[in-house]
């Protein structure tokens, strides 16, 4: 048995996801540079979506589907950080 399932990846992904609203300043500094305007609507957006990823990934059904919208969602996240930093 796998140490962490895309089941088990997918609860944390969404617990990591309901953070940014239960500590929103927590996630503040982190998104800033990547989203300097309007932040702390980004960081709810950022929010609702690893929680919306990571219920996908917890549903056999949308498991697949989940998975790719984290790889998207990662690339995403990624390509912002490489864009503001100049």
């Amino acid at each position: 048995m796998a140490l962490l399932s895309v089941g088990k990846l997918g609860f944390l992904v969404s617990a990591l996801g309901a953070a940014h609203f239960a500590a929103p300043d927590a996630f503040e500094e982190v998104t800033r540079p990547l989203f300097p305007e309007n932040t702390a609507d980004w960081v709810k957006r950022n929010g609702a979506t690893e929680v919306a990823i990571g219920a996908a990934m917890m549903l056999k059904p949308t498991r697949k589907l989940g998975v790719a919208a984290l790889l998207g969602y990662t690339g995403w996240l990624g390509y912002n950080a490489v864009n503001s930093q100049g």
